[in-house]
């Protein structure tokens, strides 16, 4: 796992409108940068609704929220719009930015084991440092915890 305290990796991934976007572009801010496994599915709906109900809160700490998950371009711009989602998704597909930060772990479900991405959040400052890293996260309390940290 990242640890607090280091560099946060820099990425570069195409948003729900296949721009390129990268996490350098945002220095000089804060960034609340979560994972997800999969757009549409109950608890990663509540988590990205509740950072979006938060989202005037979140730009009056100067922190960008940025969603990333391995689906498409076109499935984040679907959820995005159904959902009125005022932040920036990403679609992290080939999983390489997943994997930098740590986040695609094999997981056990009901005595099965598969790879997915456990539900993590990284708060990083204005210079690029992760400031907290929480894994694990539950999705209903996400927003109001990071908001609580900022």
């Amino acid at each position: 796992m990242l640890k607090e305290n280091s560099l946060a990796p820099d990425f570069t991934l195409p948003d729900s409108k296949g721009q390129a976007r990268t996490l350098s572009e945002f220095r000089g801010k804060k960034v609340v940068l979560y994972f997800y496994s999969k757009a549409g599915t109950p608890g990663c709906t509540r988590q990205a609704c509740a950072f979006g109900q938060a989202f005037d809160a979140f730009e009056e700490k100067n922190a960008a929220v940025i969603g990333v998950s391995k689906d498409s371009p076109a499935a984040l711009s679907r959820f995005e719009e159904k959902h009125g989602l005022p932040f920036l998704l990403l679609s992290d597909a080939d999983l390489t930015v997943s994997k930098s930060y740590e986040v695609w772990q094999e997981k056990k479900l009901y005595g099965k084991t598969s790879f997915g991405v456990v539900r993590s959040t990284y708060i990083i400052n204005e210079e690029g440092i992760i400031t907290h890293a929480l894994y694990k996260v539950k999705p209903d309390e996400n927003a109001r915890q990071v908001l609580d940290l900022l």
